[in-house]
């Protein structure tokens, strides 16, 4: 939540800022911040909760994905995501 309500953008540059890890770096440029109305608590809810519905029938169908931390440096993420296409791992029968 805290990631996705807290990210903005700034409608002059389009540059992209969060309030908390990437803080616009000065008061002009964060006065004239914008949030996305999809980046509001309530609709990050809403989505959340649509996610949760059907995420045990999109695993069940998608049954060969593989799982992904993607709470990692980028190219950690990229180098696991390679490795399962180039060399997959064994799968169980």
């Amino acid at each position: 939540m805290e990631r996705l309500s807290q990210r903005r953008i700034d409608p002059v540059t389009g540059e992209r800022y969060h309030t908390t890890f990437r803080p616009a770096p000065a008061l002009k440029i964060q006065a004239r911040l914008m949030q996305n109305p999809k980046d509001k608590e309530e609709n990050i809810e809403r989505r959340l909760e649509a996610y949760y519905r059907n995420a045990k029938e999109l695993e069940e169908f998608y049954e060969d994905a593989f799982y992904i931390n993607a709470d990692q440096d980028p190219r950690v993420v990229f180098e696991f995501i390679e490795s399962c296409i180039i060399k997959p791992l064994p799968r169980k029968s």
